[in-house]
């Protein structure tokens, strides 16, 4: 199967285009290396299977390059592509989530439209709730986001319930539950706090620790792509993919003090805008239309990062 994978070389879509090719598909991947974080590491993040006879890489920006030519043959779309971050959405950095969360998502749901595609699969966020009012939190929350990032997250799943809704489109949307794991992106708290720890540098921690989150492990947010892409599902679906438990950043802390074995040394920042106070996110939903449960424990995830950053450190 032809598959065309948006974001191809970013955290999430790197490690899922080297699943579905061990699958044995064909895989069109599209980046445009945008600046968010280090392109260079967008760049390695590819190297592993730059040479795969059955993956093809396009550099392009879905705001501006044709949509009709990046599906032409393809049979499923992942659109994983997208600005992230929440404390860079505000201001004048609003417009570029505009267009690389909506814009671009309406122009590819446009082509599916017109091409026929057989599935489209697209990360959506945890962000598009907010502070809910209900944890774990079900998909039958009413979404109120608390960034501009939230917003256009939302914004873009929204298009994909309304294309499935009017022209049939198979969309699928995934709210993905602070996902991370080896290759993280280089921005997210987790990261910096490895990366920093294991450098003798101490992490800066917005607000008290008491923030939590729904770590999700790469390892499981990959299976759950592939479900999406395969698994049977209704036209306008919407998943949570969220582990089971949700952690403090002061428990968070501690867990990766011990797994490195030394303390994480912090330097506190005040509470940033926008910033949600508790994710958490029931994956019951998944588990039905998906069959899809996460499988990785936070304490082994860590240690597979911490494990994966070391690395890094002495190459």
């Amino acid at each position: 199967m032809h598959i065309l994978v948006t974001g191809s070389a970013g955290f999430i879509g790197s490690h899922t285009v080297e699943a579905l090719l061990a699958q044995g598909h064909r895989v069109r991947g599209v980046d445009c290396f945008t600046d968010n974080y280090d392109p260079s590491l967008k760049r390695e993040n590819v190297k592993a299977v730059a040479d795969h006879p059955d993956h093809e890489l396009i550099e392009a920006d879905l705001v501006t390059a044709d949509p009709m030519v990046l599906l032409e043959g393809v049979d499923r779309v992942l659109h994983l592509a997208g600005q992230p971050g929440v404390r860079d959405s505000w201001a004048d950095g609003f417009g570029v989530y505009v267009d690389r969360n909506i814009t671009a998502t309406q122009r590819l749901l446009e082509a599916a439209r017109a091409i026929g595609v057989e599935r489209f699969a697209a990360a959506s966020s945890s962000s598009v709730y907010g502070d809910a009012e209900t944890y774990p939190t079900p998909e039958t929350a009413v979404p109120r986001p608390v960034s501009p990032y939230g917003v256009t997250k939302l914004a873009a799943e929204h298009l994909c319930t309304l294309y499935a809704a009017n022209f049939g489109v198979p969309t699928v949307s995934l709210r993905y539950f602070t996902v991370y794991g080896p290759a993280q992106r280089t921005d997210m708290a987790l990261r910096r706090m490895i990366d920093l720890t294991l450098a003798g540098e101490p992490f800066h921690l917005y607000g008290d620790g008491s923030v939590s989150r729904s770590f999700t492990y790469i390892d499981d947010v990959v299976a759950a792509n592939l479900a999406a892409l395969f698994k049977p599902a209704p036209a306008g679906t919407v998943c949570n993919i969220a582990d089971h438990e949700t952690t403090s950043m002061s428990d968070l802390i501690d867990l990766v003090g011990r797994t490195i074995g030394e303390p994480v040394r912090v330097e506190r920042q005040a509470v940033a805008a926008g910033d949600a106070r508790r994710t958490g996110g029931s994956s019951d939903l998944a588990a039905s239309v998906l069959d899809w449960t996460p499988a990785t424990t936070l304490t082994d995830g860590v240690a597979q990062m911490v494990a994966w950053c070391h690395d890094q450190t002495l190459t």
